[in-house]
């Protein structure tokens, strides 16, 4: 792991992936302590520009945009990170249990994930939630299932290139069971690949997860998150438009960020896209 992120930080994208992200971190996890109370509702200040009192101004309500942007990247983050590892969980399980299993469970396997990649991902999403209703904890599910055919195959395909290495049957001829063997060899020598696959479908998710905000499909009130923010302010563009700048630029550098990052974990576990093969 040292290794890796020495090598991410030798690489000018993924350096700049790095300093994104931890920004946008501390935004998310101390800016909501130093900010004043995002519900807070002051009239009077209604579409304040920024200054000293209010960082990046306020919105129809005087509430305070950099406390209400920071609260939102929170929930976009926590969102992101609980999809993805949902998403890579449960492929990890389906994709080694189709590699390893009988030709009938491999199949089977196969056409549910089929299925569910047939479908465009915001019309899946769109679907499910018509049938399911919104809000956060239904949001994380929806677009987990929708991603995760993604960690399955890839799971798959790395548990099938393992199955017949010296050392798997070594330790089947020693007696080990099954899931001992997915769990001390299988799973350490995939989790890799994973990773990088998490590192860069985060962004999406932030992206999908503010998109299905925007269109009140998301986060309901009164949480608030990116897309909740933007499309506060879009409603209210020609009053002032300071409320859309901060909540879209944070979603902007988010995705940036993780995208670069993501990138450059990619080109650090793969040799030949850094040219050594």
């Amino acid at each position: 792991m040292s290794r890796l992120l020495t090598t991410v930080r030798q690489e000018r994208g993924g350096k700049a992936g790095m300093v994104l992200v931890v920004l946008v971190l501390l935004l998310a996890l101390v800016g909501p302590w130093l900010a004043a109370d995002p519900n807070r509702i002051d009239v009077q200040s209604r579409f304040a520009a920024p200054s000293l009192t209010h960082l990046l101004g306020t919105d129809n309500l005087g509430r305070d945009l950099f406390a209400r942007v920071a609260v939102g990247t929170r929930s976009a983050l926590s969102i992101a990170c609980l999809v993805v590892a949902l998403s890579m969980a449960g492929g990890t399980c389906l994709g080694v249990t189709a590699a390893l299993s009988g030709r009938i469970a491999d199949r089977t396997i196969l056409a549910m994930l089929d299925i569910i990649s047939a479908f465009p991902i915001y019309i899946l999403i769109f679907a499910l939630v018509a049938l399911y209703g919104t809000g956060m904890g239904k949001l994380i599910v929806v677009i987990s299932l929708a991603f995760l055919p993604q960690f399955a195959r890839v799971a798959r395909s790395q548990a099938l290139t393992l199955k017949h290495r010296p050392f798997i049957e070594a330790a089947l001829l020693m007696g080990l069971s099954r899931p001992n063997i997915i769990l001390r060899h299988i799973v350490p020598n995939i989790i890799g690949p994973m990773i990088v696959l998490a590192s860069m479908n985060v962004p999406v998710v932030i992206t999908i997860e503010a998109a299905m905000s925007f269109i009140g499909l998301g986060v309901q009130p009164p949480a608030t998150s990116l897309g909740t923010l933007i499309r506060d302010g879009y409603v209210f563009l020609d009053q002032s438009w300071w409320p859309i700048v901060g909540s879209a630029a944070v979603l902007a550098v988010a995705t940036l960020g993780c995208t670069l990052l993501g990138e450059a974990l990619r080109d650090a576990v793969d040799p030949k896209l850094r040219g050594r093969m």
